[in-house]
């Protein structure tokens, strides 16, 4: 591919939190960037950010856990912005709730929208990908892959998207293509403080809970996350492939 095409990156859940963070970066990166939500119109803020410093970035809206729309939101990027070759699977949804309690809905809405998702928007990528000779998947695992109390399906979802990473990055390595996850610790989002809304604590002391605990002393922002997305994302990341990265304030195990 040319060195000069502006590549196009494409990032999902980037309505807000990490995945709007993660757009605005990539952008600020020289990607174009196709910001990809449930809610089209969610995504204005941050196709907003990214044209006010110049950027070129694309709203739309689509279900990753529905086959046919995420077919049709990929080769809608591929019309409007150019061939997608990096792809960031952030949409992500919580439905926390102990073991006995948890319905079959709760733990099949969760690993539809994370495991689902990812597995079918890089499906529709990576034909784009090899056709290039080049291209990254990033996606985004979390601590809770380590397990964590109330969290089965969650943890489950993101202990799936390393495995399905590994796998990525085995299948995909000859055409040029590199799969990575981030695996984010405490991160301050509206998915966090609803977590705190829901134990009944205040955002601010779950907050400061959270930093006690972290050997750096605070909480993440979505910015440390997109961070390391960058630096998969980018050629210098040609030589990594396969690997978790844990952006957790600290060591983790």
């Amino acid at each position: 591919m040319s060195e000069s095409a502006q590549k196009v990156a494409v990032v999902t859940g980037a309505a807000r939190g990490i995945g709007a963070a993660t757009a605005l970066r990539l952008a600020r990166d020289g990607f174009a960037v196709a910001v990809l939500d449930l809610d089209e119109t969610a995504c204005a803020d941050t196709v907003a950010a990214i044209g006010k410093e110049g950027g070129t970035a694309l709203a739309v809206g689509v279900d990753v856990a529905d086959a046919a729309r995420a077919e049709a939101a990929v080769e809608r990027v591929a019309a409007e912005l150019g061939a997608p070759l990096v792809l960031v699977n952030n949409a992500g949804i919580t439905r926390d709730n102990l073991l006995f309690r948890m319905t079959e809905e709760d733990w099949d809405g969760v690993l539809g929208v994370h495991l689902r998702g990812a597995f079918l928007m890089t499906r529709a990528c990576q034909k784009h990908m090899t056709a290039a000779g080049w291209g990254r998947v990033v996606n985004l695992s979390s601590t809770a892959a380590l397990g964590n109390r109330g969290q089965v399906n969650y943890s489950a979802a993101k202990a799936g998207m390393q495995g399905f990473t590994k796998t990525l990055a085995v299948e995909l390595g000859k055409f040029g293509i590199t799969a990575n996850a981030v695996a984010p610790g405490f991160i301050a989002t509206e998915m966090t403080a609803k977590t705190a809304e829901r134990v009944g604590l205040s955002f601010e002391g779950f907050k400061a809970r959270a930093a006690a605990n972290t050997p750096v002393g605070r909480v993440g922002e979505p910015a440390d996350i997109a961070h390391a997305v960058s630096f998969f994302a980018g050629e210098a990341a040609g030589f990594v492939t396969g690997q978790v990265l844990y952006v957790a304030g600290g060591p983790r195990g």
